[in-house]
C-alpha cells in the first residue's frame, strides 16, 4: 500500500521577524513577503493530488492554507493542537529582551529544553501530548493519500523529530525557514520517511 504523504509547510514570513522572538500562540500578521511565499508554494505543489489541507489555527497559517487548499476546491481543517508552542509570558518579546530581563530563566531553559515550562505556557513533553495524536489522526484519516499540513517552526520540528526517530533535545538542530516545505512518506507497518526536509 501506498504511504500518507504529508507536505508539512511552515507559515510565510510574519512582522518583527527582524529580530528573534517567541511568538508561540499569538496572533501576528503575515508581511508581504510571507504571502507571497505561500504562492511560490502553491505553485510547487501544483498537479499533485492533495485530498485534504490541515492548518494551525492561527491566522498566519489559515492565511496560507486558504491559499494551498483553493486550487484543490478544498477548505482548509483547522486543528487548534497543531498550534506553535505556547510560550506563555515570553510571548512577543525578542530573545535579547528575555536575556536581559531573564538571565537564568533563558539559561535554565537552554539546559532543559525538554522539560523548562515557561510561566504560563508549554514546555516540549507538553506540546508533544497535544500534536503527536492529531499527526496521528491526519495518517490514520487519509491512507495512502497526499495532504497538506500547514504549521509553525516548532510544531514542524517536533513533527520531524519524531519522522526520523530523533529526541525533542535536537529541536534546534533542525532549520525552518519561512515557507519551507518539508516531505514526509509514512508507511501503514509505522515506518516514516522524511524525503525533503526545509525546500
Amino acid at each position: 500500500m501506498n504511504p500518507t504523504r504529508i507536505y508539512l509547510v511552515r507559515h510565510g514570513q510574519v512582522l518583527g521577524h527582524e529580530q528573534k522572538r517567541y511568538n508561540g500562540q499569538s496572533e501576528v500578521a503575515l508581511t508581504e513577503k510571507g504571502r507571497a511565499q505561500y504562492g511560490v508554494l502553491e505553485m510547487r505543489l501544483r498537479g499533485r493530488d492533495i485530498k485534504a489541507v490541515y492548518s494551525s489555527d492561527l491566522g498566519r497559517c489559515v492565511e496560507g492554507a486558504q491559499i494551498l487548499a483553493r486550487p484543490y476546491g478544498l477548505q482548509p481543517l483547522l486543528k487548534p493542537a497543531l498550534r506553535e508552542l505556547n510560550m506563555g509570558e515570553w510571548e512577543g518579546k525578542t530573545w535579547q529582551e528575555l536575556q536581559e530581563s531573564y538571565p537564568k530563566q533563558w539559561q535554565d531553559r537552554l539546559d532543559d529544553l525538554v522539560h523548562y515550562r515557561v510561566p504560563g505556557g508549554e514546555n516540549l513533553l507538553d506540546m508533544a501530548e497535544r500534536v503527536r495524536p492529531a499527526v496521528r489522526d491526519i495518517i490514520t484519516s487519509h491512507p495512502g493519500e497526499e495532504v497538506v499540513v500547514v504549521g509553525h517552526g516548532g510544531l514542524n520540528r517536533l513533527i520531524l523529530l519524531d519522522a526520523i526517530g530523533a529526541p525533542l533535545d535536537r529541536m534546534f538542530r533542525i532549520s525552518q525557514d519561512f515557507g519551507c516545505l518539508n516531505i514526509i512518506d509514512y508507511y501503514p507497518d509505522g515506518l516514516a520517511i522524511v524525503t525533503l526536509m526545509n525546500g
